[in-house]
């Protein structure tokens, strides 16, 4: 059984109620806080639920921590991981014990997660004005979000460029609009209107919709069925040029995000660097 994604739908919620569906023992991820457990052989509890608000680790994300909760026990959340759609929930019972087909309650740490998708979002707005500067990079998925050192990557060169005021360049654009508090919102579309609006576009299974966060001022990015021209125009737009700002960013993206991107309070660009035939650029978000 799938476990459910709530955050999908609205990555600002932070509890949800569900049902246990599984409780098995597993060693846990080689991660630096589990890694003595690990190495001794210590098992750790799994929940599995029917539905979440925990992230799981993926796309350059750490996961959510929180507890569990019912009047039957509490239950500690220190990863969470997903595999084959089903996600884990592991970490130790404080007190008491759950029993399949139970209700729990869940709660995610929040300031955690503000800060994990803070980052997540610095980093997306980051590749907005890449595009904006540098339409010709070519976005690479493995980002890292993380606290210690985050970074994005695209393949292209840095021949010829100089690299202080692409820095600058970057700074500026990501702090314009960080000051204009552009809104962040979900949408749901296939491939092919993904391909109308988005730089980089994944591989998704016949007839499944994929999850695309927008930057920007919101509009329907539906041809509409007058004027289809006009979806054009706009698709067009928002994809942006070396002289005209892009008005919005679409990313096909699984994870957490802010609500706005003032949240971000303030970003600088840490480095640009060539590695090979992939650029990096490390950032930092304001503490």
């Amino acid at each position: 059984m799938e476990t459910k994604l709530l955050y999908l739908e609205d990555f600002t919620r932070l509890t949800c109620d569900a049902k246990i569906v599984g409780i098995p023992r597993e060693m846990p991820e080689n991660d630096s806080h589990t890694y003595t457990m690990r190495s001794h052989g210590i098992c750790m509890d799994v929940l599995i639920l029917n539905q979440t608000v925990f992230y799981p680790q993926g796309g350059g994300q750490p996961y959510d921590t929180g507890v569990i909760e019912s009047p039957a026990g509490k239950f500690v959340v220190e990863e969470v991981r997903m595999a084959d759609n089903i996600v884990r929930h592991i970490g130790h019972f404080e007190h008491g014990a759950f029993a399949e087909g139970k209700r729990v309650e869940c709660r995610v740490d929040a300031e955690r997660r503000l800060l994990h998708s803070r980052i997540h979002s610095a980093g997306h707005l980051v590749d907005w004005a890449v595009a904006e500067l540098k339409p010709v990079w070519t976005p690479d998925p493995r980002g890292y979000h993380y606290p210690n050192g985050p970074y994005v990557t695209y393949t292209g060169s840095l021949q010829g460029e100089d690299k202080e005021k692409l820095k600058n360049d970057i700074e500026e654009v990501c702090s314009r609009r960080i000051a204009a508090g552009e809104e962040v919102s979900i949408r749901f579309m296939n491939q092919e209107e993904m391909k109308k609006i988005s730089r980089s576009i994944p591989d998704l299974p016949d007839g499944k919709p994929g999850r695309v966060i927008m930057f920007g001022r919101a509009f329907d990015v539906s041809p509409p069925r007058r004027n289809p021209e006009k979806f054009s125009t706009l698709a067009r737009a928002s994809r942006g040029s070396l002289n005209f700002p892009m008005k919005q960013c679409f990313i096909p993206c699984g994870g957490t995000h802010i609500r706005n991107l003032s949240e971000i309070r303030g970003l600088t660009i840490r480095k640009i660097k060539q590695e090979g035939a992939n650029i990096r650029i490390g950032y930092d978000v304001a503490s």
